[in-house]
């Protein structure tokens, strides 16, 4: 239990939560950057628009992916709870549930994801001379979802009893290979986009791997992990779906707005040329490490607040939520203010036209100006789904994100004087003010009606079963 994180008490609150949200931060960050290492071997050592085939597949692989990986959200407030409340029996039918619902998931997603992939970058009018590349790599990158998703479902459930650390190690590891599989399999046997998504699909493989082992030999901690004893619970299946599904919407849905705002960028680029798909590659990529570390800061909220949820105890989530804002406050300006310092040699990383480096800045500086914003609607988010509410987030979600960016898209976008990147992702800011704003006075009415399962000491964590969810 040593390396098991404290989250039910009050006292060092901040301090726990920081070491909780660091190796998650920073897990995020590597993952990026062994991502990053993909694009920019590519761009260095690949075809010339390689770089932007892997980029234009970004939003639909987030589409279809993170619907599922919600579930991994389920797993982890669930077993949270069961943390908190210190229920060990539930906690070992939340644990093989969830990782026979990760494996058979995996399956499905991949088989679709091989197939399908190439129609839905038809359908968002992939450029033509990007498709053919973007088709092969998102074919092979399917390949390794099952390996993904069960590597996810294991991580939520070390983090939700409080280690973040096991699976940052194996996801450095396995980044380490895929870097050094990207070397050899794009400079030294020239297989470019492919090279890329064989690479990848094995580090999948091998992160799956080192965090099933370690569940399955790690001695003591809160739960265990044994191959015999696997199977599905269908009362823990149910739960974790209740929970799961509609955060994995609400990720769907971010995406689907995404994809609609990636079918924007196909159409300028048919006026523009392909270097407009470059730098909004290149600008998302950079962005993506703000919001990785806001994201994995506002994800504190979650465990916390769940584990809190299952204590019993009201005033530690709210505390939580104030500090996981601070952090996030933090973690958005600091590297903003260093991208903005050094924005034009950070896109020409990624790309070498000073087109594509121009049209990358003009993204940068509508979305990651505004970021803040974006990591606050996160923390209310999950707040919201610490306290049992998960279907309300992804309803606002739905209306305040997707709604008004395909309303922006279809309606604004298309005007004249409004036909241009800039216009385009003014979408974002627009979005994040009417969804957080919406978050924040959900969750105020919804926390001073709350009633938790048992009132415990702010001090120690509740001995009492496991409480069932408080769905919307």
């Amino acid at each position: 239990m040593a390396k098991e994180i404290d989250m039910t008490s009050r006292k060092g609150m901040l301090k726990n939560l920081i070491r909780f949200v660091s190796p998650l931060m920073f897990s995020g960050i590597l993952q990026l950057l062994f991502t990053a290492s993909d694009l920019i071997v590519c761009r260095y050592f690949g075809s010339e628009h390689s770089v932007g085939a892997i980029s234009s597949t970004n939003a639909l692989i987030n589409l279809i992916v993170n619907l599922f990986l919600g579930l991994s959200i389920g797993s982890n407030i669930l077993m949270a709870r069961c943390y908190g409340a210190g229920d060990r029996e539930k906690g070992q039918r939340v644990v093989y549930t969830s990782m026979v619902l990760s494996l058979a998931l995996g399956l499905v997603i991949g088989v679709f994801g091989v197939f399908c992939s190439g129609i839905f970058l038809r359908w968002m009018g992939t450029n033509a001379e990007l498709i053919d590349l973007s088709a092969q790599y998102l074919a092979i990158y399917f390949m390794g979802i099952p390996f993904t998703m069960v590597y996810n479902f294991g991580a939520a459930l070390l983090r939700a009893v409080g280690d973040t650390q096991k699976p940052f190690i194996f996801l450095t590891a396995s980044g380490v290979i895929n870097v050094l599989l990207n070397l050899l399999l794009v400079i030294v046997f020239k297989l470019d986009v492919a090279g890329v998504g064989i690479a990848t699909s094995i580090s999948q493989l091998l992160a799956a791997g080192m965090v099933v082992v370690y569940m399955r030999f790690k001695k003591g901690g809160f739960f265990e992990f044994r191959f015999r004893k696997t199977r599905l619970h269908a009362a823990e299946a149910w739960e974790i779906s209740k929970i799961g599904l509609p955060a994995g919407l609400q990720g769907a849905i971010f995406s689907l707005s995404n994809v609609m705002l990636q079918v924007g960028v196909n159409d300028l680029s048919l006026q523009l040329g392909p270097a407009v798909v470059d730098g909004n590659g290149a600008s998302s990529s950079l962005e993506g490490f703000i919001y990785t570390a806001m994201n994995s800061c506002a994800q504190g909220i979650v465990t916390f607040g769940s584990a809190n949820y299952g204590a019993g105890n009201k005033a530690n989530i709210k505390r939580a939520i104030l500090w996981t804002i601070l952090l996030v406050g933090v973690v958005w300006l600091i590297p903003t203010a260093l991208l903005f310092l050094f924005l034009d040699p950070l896109l020409g990383i990624y790309v070498s036209t000073a087109e594509a480096v121009a049209y990358g800045a003009e993204r940068a500086y509508v979305v990651a100006s505004t970021y803040f914003l974006c990591g606050l609607m996160d923390v209310f988010a999950y707040a919201l789904r610490a306290i049992g509410y998960s279907v309300l987030p992804t309803v606002v979600s739905f209306l305040g994100a997707c709604g008004f960016r395909l309303l922006w898209v279809f309606f604004v976008f298309p005007l004249e004087p409004f036909h241009n990147l800039i216009w385009l992702f003014l979408s974002y800011p627009f979005s994040w003010i009417l969804t957080t704003l919406t978050h924040v006075l959900c969750f105020l009415f919804l926390f001073r009606r709350l009633k938790l399962p048992a009132q415990a000491s702010s001090d120690a964590p509740a001995t009492a079963g496991c409480a069932a969810a408080h769905m919307q």
